[in-house]
């Protein structure tokens, strides 16, 4: 039996969604994730229903959030940064272990990407944790590469990280709704 799989921008009434994706994201794997477990089971339940809300809306900020059968199983966040250059990023990527072989971290990446292509952006970037090989080989088989630049973890700064960028166009972004 094959999962159905379907990619939505957050709705603005998903704060409850979005705070358990985000604690299972990082039960899962705490080591790929700029915040803690335990920041995200101590923040107060209306951060994750602002977040939701502001997201749902925002031209600068999203979320979406993949489906399996009606199930959320994974999200991706996209935002522009508040630098002159305005780059536009996707992070916070994750998929439930299950449904990770059915291709909706591709979903995920492709969806935000159209997004953000479609508020102006020409690149999409992501920072990610050079430790992480699996998450470096899935981005380079989307067409994102090194971009040269690497930073300090700020949350582990004996770790290091590498920025990757792919080149989107606006004529083939792929989001809907």
């Amino acid at each position: 039996m094959s999962s159905s799989l379907t990619v939505r921008r957050i709705a603005a009434d998903q704060g409850e969604t979005y705070r358990e994706l985000r604690t299972a994201s990082l039960r899962e794997a705490p080591y790929a994730f700029g915040e803690t477990l335990d920041e995200v089971l101590s923040a107060d339940a209306a951060t994750f229903a602002e977040t939701a809300a502001l997201h749902a809306v925002s031209a600068v900020s999203t979320t979406f959030i993949l489906y399996t059968e009606g199930h959320p199983a994974g999200l991706i966040c996209a935002f522009f940064d508040e630098t002159p250059q305005h780059h536009a990023f996707v992070c916070e990527l994750w998929v439930a272990p299950a449904v990770r072989h059915l291709r909706g971290g591709e979903m995920l990446v492709n969806s935000a990407s159209a997004w953000l292509a479609e508020q102006g952006a020409p690149e999409v970037y992501a920072w990610l944790a050079d430790a992480n090989r699996n998450a470096m080989r899935f981005y380079e088989r989307l067409g994102f590469g090194p971009t040269g630049e690497h930073a300090p973890i700020s949350r582990a700064p004996q770790q290091t990280q590498t920025l990757l960028v792919r080149r989107v166009r606006r004529e083939n972004a792929a989001f809907q709704g």
